[in-house]
């Protein structure tokens, strides 16, 4: 997703959050939300997402990991 962030569709940021420990709502709108309880972003779900969105999805996933090799290290 870092090197091409053209592309990807709502449902493969809904898997990727779940793997990594995300939830995720949508509540009624066309947008997602994106949480972990400390970081949050709002993802319009048309297709296919615009790469600053994809951008800002990957930095918050980065982020988080880094949060938790920190934490076990």
């Amino acid at each position: 997703m870092r090197n091409n962030p053209r592309d990807w569709a709502i449902d493969d940021l809904i898997v990727i959050a779940n793997r990594y420990g995300f939830t995720f709502r949508q509540p009624g709108t066309s947008h997602v939300t994106f949480s972990n309880g400390k970081q949050r972003l709002t993802v319009p779900s048309h297709k296919p997402i615009k790469p600053v969105y994809v951008q800002h999805f990957v930095t918050m996933i980065e982020e988080a990991l880094e949060v938790i090799n920190e934490t076990i290290y």
